[in-house]
């Protein structure tokens, strides 16, 4: 092939195959191997899939045991899987999405699904279908836990938990007293509000009771977010 005749618009184009980024953006260097012991399920608001400043791409790429999930009212059919198959039975459908699993007779293992989102008080909840959430109950049994995460604006987060009731039933898992965000590249009301990624990170520490383990993936979206402000203009930061 003759580079030379590759015009700079069309350089520009070109994607990284893996994190599905422009090269010239790509944050595959910020990519840390993280075997995470409770599964994460990202329900991710379609506004949010082409936002570089978004943070679940580089999060899915490091957990090995993740599932992104786009869109903001789910069927029920399509919502109970994803709260409650297993993993192999995920992949199955991921890889045949004209399967029908309804009379799969593989054992299957107890999924709980737990939601990560924060406490609402009974005035705030008055739009949902359910007023109260049930506070997940922790324990060192973690076996068969799979996280949820909404990731969207609050605003958009509140509209996608109101469209979709099987989330309201989930049992709840709220953060308090966490470290100020380091999410520098996006707005935020409160200091504590956290990026997808800094949530999910301390939300597994908290569940997996460990939280040297995950120490590496906010060290990673440091290195995420030192790069995108880069690429902005200091005037405009």
């Amino acid at each position: 092939m003759n580079f030379s005749a590759i015009s700079p618009a069309s350089a520009k184009r070109a994607i990284c195959r893996r994190c599905l980024r422009p090269q010239s953006a790509c944050i595959c260097n910020w990519i840390v191997p993280v075997n995470n012991r409770v599964e994460v399920l990202i329900l991710q608001h379609p506004l949010e899939v082409n936002n570089a400043k978004g943070s679940v791409r580089l999060l899915d790429l490091c957990l090995q045991h993740s599932r992104v999930l786009t869109g903001e009212v789910f069927t029920a059919q399509t919502l109970m899987q994803a709260l409650y198959a297993p993993a192999d039975v995920l992949a199955d459908v991921a890889a045949d999405a004209a399967m029908d699993v309804s009379n799969d007779t593989r054992p299957v293992a107890q999924i709980r699904p737990v939601l990560l989102y924060p406490d609402t008080s009974l005035i705030e909840a008055t739009d949902l279908a359910l007023p109260v959430a049930e506070k997940y109950q922790e324990s060192e049994q973690i076996q068969g836990l799979r996280l949820v995460i909404i990731d969207a604006t609050w605003r958009k987060s509140r509209k996608m938990l109101y469209l979709n009731p099987l989330l309201q039933a989930l049992p709840r898992l709220s953060l308090e007293q966490m470290p100020a965000s380091h999410y520098r590249i996006r707005k935020a009301h409160k200091a504590d509000q956290l990026s997808s990624l800094e949530a999910c990170a301390y939300a597994l520490m908290r569940l997996e009771n460990d939280e040297d383990k995950y120490q590496c993936l906010l060290q990673a979206f440091d290195g995420f977010v030192d790069q995108q402000l880069g690429s902005i203009p200091a005037n405009l930061r």
